[in-house]
């Protein structure tokens, strides 16, 4: 079997998972709190979920063993060695490990150890941006970056929305957007008059929206506003259960990595960077 068919049949035996995310992020806001937390845990630690026995999962999730079984079924398995087999799927198709995965290991071969001097945090936020740069390489579809940029390339104005933690990379994005020629309205919501920036976003502008746990609430707010309004949107978030995902006509997912002190904004400043830069060179 050559290169190009095996990689087809390892993305056949991975759409089952991905079929399972979409359903779980589906179902979230119906869920219990319990359930919510199990399914929290399911996308982030998909590893544990494939080789973890019930009472594992449960004790790593801080639930009762009980409680993963309702999970499954809620999904519509008859029990937890059912719904497990989605996720030994993913292995079994070579997926790459998650993020929060690789990190992981990071932390546990010693570069995460004695982080107590200047240039040992240096270190941990550099292992850090590395490999959030190389998941990201390996997770963004060249068809989903072809969506968002043709979204993009046929708006009017393109409004960028990240407060809080987010708002350097969107101002930046704002940045290199007006550096490249393009309308751009940043909804920074200076004088708290956020409502009032967004008010001219109309079906033929774009939205580019940003957040990641917590996610700020006024973005929250913002964005399903918008979205109502039938204004396209290109979100930039850490999972499919983030309130940014509803309505969303592109979604590029970023995981943080666990234990974080900070989140690296490496990644997203490097999508952020490659969505403008892929405009201009597809749409002048």
């Amino acid at each position: 079997m050559n290169r190009i068919q095996t990689t087809r049949v390892e993305a056949r035996q991975h759409e089952p998972y991905e079929a399972l995310r979409a359903e779980i992020a589906r179902q979230h806001s119906r869920f219990s709190d319990r359930l919510k937390v199990i399914a929290e845990f399911a996308l982030d630690h998909p590893t544990d979920m494939a080789l973890g026995t019930v009472a594992e999962v449960a004790q790593r999730a801080k639930v009762q063993p009980s409680a993963i079984v309702r999970f499954a079924r809620a999904l519509g398995y008859a029990g937890f060695t059912e719904l497990q087999q989605v996720f030994r799927s993913r292995l079994v198709a070579s997926v790459a490990p998650s993020y929060k995965e690789r990190i992981a290991g990071l932390r546990r071969d010693g570069d995460f150890r004695n982080t107590k001097t200047p240039r040992a945090v240096l270190a941990r936020f550099a292992s850090e941006g590395t490999v959030s740069l190389e998941m990201l390489q390996e997770g963004v579809s060249e068809k989903d970056l072809g969506r968002a940029i043709a979204i993009l390339g046929a708006a009017h104005t393109i409004y960028v929305l990240g407060l809080g933690g987010s708002f350097p990379v969107a101002t930046h994005l704002t940045y290199v957007l007006r550096k490249l020629g393009r309308r751009v309205v940043l909804l920074d919501g200076l004088g708290s008059a956020l409502g009032e920036q967004a008010n001219s976003a109309t079906p033929q502008d774009a939205l580019i929206a940003i957040s990641f746990k917590s996610y700020n609430p006024d973005t929250k707010r913002l964005f399903p506003e918008l979205v109502a309004r039938k204004v396209p949107a290109v979100v930039i978030t850490d999972s499919l259960l983030s309130p940014l995902v509803e309505g969303a006509k592109v979604v590029f997912e970023i995981p943080d990595m666990p234990e974080a002190a900070l989140r690296t904004m490496v990644a997203p400043m490097c999508l952020a960077q490659s969505i403008a830069v892929g405009l201009t060179l597809t749409h002048d």
